[in-house]
């Protein structure tokens, strides 16, 4: 993907992400029945355009934890042009990442699209919990974190240097906020709390979901 917008037929970007997650996904055959009908959602939006230097993404799709563990899915992520693999902080104490849960009902346990991603650096160095407030008014909704590690799988040049991102669609019921940044030059998905601004850290969002 270049870093200039770029318009593409939806159904070729749909069949691209596909391709990205097959080598991770242990059953091929339940994994193409999955995904089969949302070819023809994407399909319907005929061309659309992709901003990866604006963090402005038309769709990914998206599988949850229950088709891939999250343990598994972060380490096949990488920075753009990089070879190393992304990680999961050691922040998260043995067993506290599954509590991380959607805070929002998804259309599809296993398997969908997010349309209308923002990577949402205009929250850089804002508080999360206001800026969420800001994007629920918005009528938007907050990413989880298997939707933002389907954004870097998909669309790598989207994290970059001070334009990270907190994905507080997964909450586990304290004041932790997930999150995606860099660190020792690869992906780490980290938390951070959400009272407290970081300069680097905004936060993502997206238009809908759909099954």
């Amino acid at each position: 993907m270049t870093s200039e917008p770029m318009t593409i037929d939806a159904t070729t970007e749909f069949d691209r992400q596909v391709a990205n997650l097959e080598p991770a996904v242990p059953d091929a055959g339940r994994f193409g029945a999955l995904v089969a009908p949302l070819r023809d959602v994407a399909a319907g939006l005929g061309s659309v355009e992709v901003d990866t230097a604006a963090g402005r993404l038309p769709f990914v799709l998206v599988v949850t934890r229950n088709v891939v563990p999250i343990e598994e899915s972060m380490p096949r992520t990488t920075l753009h042009g990089k070879k190393k693999p992304g990680f999961v902080d050691r922040s998260f104490e043995p067993g506290s990442l599954e509590r991380f849960v959607a805070v929002e009902e998804l259309p599809n346990p296993d398997a969908y699209l997010l349309f209308d991603v923002e990577r949402g650096e205009e929250f850089c160095n804002e508080v999360p919990n206001d800026a969420m407030d800001v994007i629920a008014k918005r009528e938007r909704t907050l990413l989880t974190i298997e939707e933002g590690i389907a954004v870097i799988t998909h669309f790598p040049e989207v994290l970059v240097k001070n334009k990270c991102f907190s994905l507080g669609g997964s909450r586990c019921g304290d004041r932790r906020v997930p999150a995606i940044w860099i660190s020792q030059n690869a992906p780490k998905l980290g938390w951070c709390w959400a009272g407290n601004p970081h300069t680097w850290l905004g936060v993502a969002s997206g238009g809908a979901r759909r099954a």
